[in-house]
C-alpha cells in the first residue's frame, strides 16, 4: 500500500488517539481529505503562533435550477472559473542512508533520483498549464528505519528545456519549503505526517512564459536520514538502509486573485550561516552574512521570501537556544525576529519514539519556549519580508544572529532566500 493510501489509516488513527483508544485498522480514502501544517509566514502576522491543521474547502457554488428576475445574457459574458486541480507530482518515493553510495533501487515513473536523499518530477505540459492563481502544497513523509528528527525541504529547479536529467548545483534552484521529520518508530501509529505549504508567491515564477520557454520546472523532495539508530532500537530495522517515505502533491485553484511579480531571483539556497567557517559568515567569530544583489529596474513592490533554521544538538547547541534574528536591507532594519512555537504538543502524536525532546509527558508553554527553536514534525516557516518600492541599482541584504554560539564549531543556520518584485 502506498503512502497516500496509508494516509487514511493516520486519519484514523489520530481520531482514535484524540478520544483515548489505540490506533488499528485502516480504511482507504482520498488522499486530498487530508492536511498538514501550514509553513509560511508574514512579517504582518503573528509570530510563534501554534500550526494548526487545515482543510481543502470546495469554493464552487452549484447554482442549477435557481430562479432570477435578471437577464445576465448580454451583460455578464464572465466565464465561470476552472475546477480546483490536484497534482500527485511523487506518489511514493524511498529514502535511504544519506551517508551510503547512492542505491540503484528502481524508481517510479517519471522520477529522478539524484542521490539517496533528493529526488526530482517535472512539472510539465497539462499539469503545468492546470496551474491557477493559487498554488498549495502537500508533503507526506512517512516512517522507515530512521527514528530521528531530520530536516527536509522541497526545492524548484530551472532546467534547460528537454533536459532529462540534471546536475542540482548546476542549475538555477529555489527553496520553497523547509520541514523536520518527528522521532517515528515505523512499528506504531501514526506512522505517516503531513506538512502542507502556501506557494501562491511561486505561482508567477512557474506560470511565466518567458521561463517556460527556456527552461522545464523540476520538484525535488529532500529528506537527508540515516539508519544507523534505528538498526539497533526499532523493530525489524536491523540491517536495513531505507530511511523515510515521501510523497508531494500541488493542489491550484481560482479561488483568489493571481500574486504579479515580474521577477523572483534567488539570492541564496541552501547556504550556511555560522560563525566559524570561511564563505558562511562576512567575519569569523561573527554570525553574520552579507549577500549583495541589484535590481534592473525601480520596483512598487518588493518582497524578500526567507527560510532558516537552527540545528547543532551538541551540549549547548544551537537548536536549543532561541536567538534574535536582524535582516537588514541598505543598513536599514527591515524584520526582526526569534524562532520557535508557543509549544510543541499539537506534534506529540507524531513522535511514536521515544526522545529526549518532547519526554514521556506534556512540556508548559513556559518550558517549550525555553529552549526550542523548532518543533520536530512541524514545518520551518517561510518569511516573506515586505520592503515595498526598491530603487534601480545596487543594495545589500545583510542577516545577522549576534548572540549564537556554535559551541565547538558545531552546528549551521541553512540559509535560503531569493527577491521578488514588480
Amino acid at each position: 500500500m502506498s503512502i497516500l493510501r496509508r494516509i487514511s489509516s493516520t486519519a484514523a488513527c489520530l481520531f482514535a488517539l484524540s478520544v483515548g483508544a489505540a490506533c488499528s485498522g485502516s480504511t482507504e480514502v482520498d488522499p486530498s481529505d487530508t492536511a498538514g501544517t501550514t509553513g509560511s509566514e508574514s512579517t504582518t502576522a503573528t509570530e510563534g503562533g501554534t500550526a494548526t491543521e487545515t482543510s481543502a474547502t470546495d469554493t464552487a457554488t452549484d447554482t442549477a435550477g435557481t430562479d432570477t428576475d435578471i437577464d445576465t445574457s448580454e451583460t455578464d459574458d464572465t466565464l465561470p472559473p476552472p475546477e480546483p486541480v490536484t497534482l500527485t507530482l511523487i506518489e511514493e518515493v524511498v529514502f535511504y542512508d544519506g551517508y551510503a553510495g547512492t542505491v540503484d533501487e528502481p524508481v517510479p515513473e517519471g522520477i529522478i533520483r539524484h542521490s539517496n536523499a533528493l529526488y526530482a518530477t517535472k512539472l510539465a505540459g497539462d499539469d503545468l498549464a492546470s496551474i491557477q492563481n493559487t498554488l498549495s502544497m502537500r508533503v507526506y513523509i512517512g516512517a522507515l528505519c530512521d527514528n530521528y528528527d531530520r530536516i527536509g525541504g522541497v526545492f524548484l529547479s530551472l532546467v534547460p528545456k528537454g533536459s532529462d536529467t540534471y546536475v542540482p548545483a548546476e542549475v538555477t534552484r529555489y527553496e520553497i519549503a523547509r520541514f523536520i521529520t518527528p522521532f517515528m518508530n515505523m512499528n506504531k501509529k501514526p506512522d505517516i505526517v503531513p506538512y502542507a505549504f502556501d506557494l501562491a508567491n511561486v505561482v508567477p515564477l512557474i506560470t511565466d512564459p518567458a521561463i517556460q520557454a527556456e527552461y522545464d520546472l523540476w520538484f525535488e523532495l529532500s529528506v537527508f536520514g540515516v539508519p544507523y539508530a534505528a538498526n539497533k532500537e526499532v523493530a525489524g530495522c536491523e540491517g536495513r538502509n531505507d530511511v523515510f517515505l515521501g510523497a508531494l502533491i500541488l493542489d491550484s485553484d481560482s479561488a483568489t486573485e493571481a500574486q504579479a511579480f515580474d521577477f523572483t531571483t534567488p539570492l541564496a539556497t541552501y547556504e550556511s550561516l555560522n560563525n566559524y567557517q570561511e564563505g558562511a559568515t562576512d567575519e569569523l567569530g561573527f554570525t553574520r552574512k552579507t549577500i549583495d544583489f541589484s535590481l534592473d529596474e525601480a520596483t512598487t513592490e518588493t518582497q524578500l521570501v526567507l527560510i532558516t533554521s537552527n540545528h547543532g544538538a551538541n551540549q549547548g547547541g544551537e537548536e536549543y537556544s532561541r536567538r534574535e534574528h536582524y535582516v537588514g536591507i541598505d543598513d536599514k532594519l527591515v524584520h526582526q525576529y526569534k524562532p520557535g512555537r508557543d509549544t510543541c504538543e499539537p506534534f506529540r502524536m507524531y513522535n511514536t519514539q521515544g526522545n529526549g525532546i518532547y519526554g514521556p509527558s506534556p512540556k508548559t508553554d513556559a518550558q517549550w519556549q525555553s529552549f526550542s527553536n523548532w518543533c520536530p514534525g512541524d514545518v520551518i516557516d517561510t518569511r516573506i519580508i515586505p520592503l515595498g518600492a526598491m530603487s534601480a541599482g545596487e543594495h545589500q541584504f545583510v542577516i545577522e544572529v549576534p548572540d549564537a554560539k556554535f559551541v565547538n564549531g558545531e552546528g549551521n543556520i541553512p540559509l535560503s532566500l531569493y527577491v521578488q518584485g514588480r
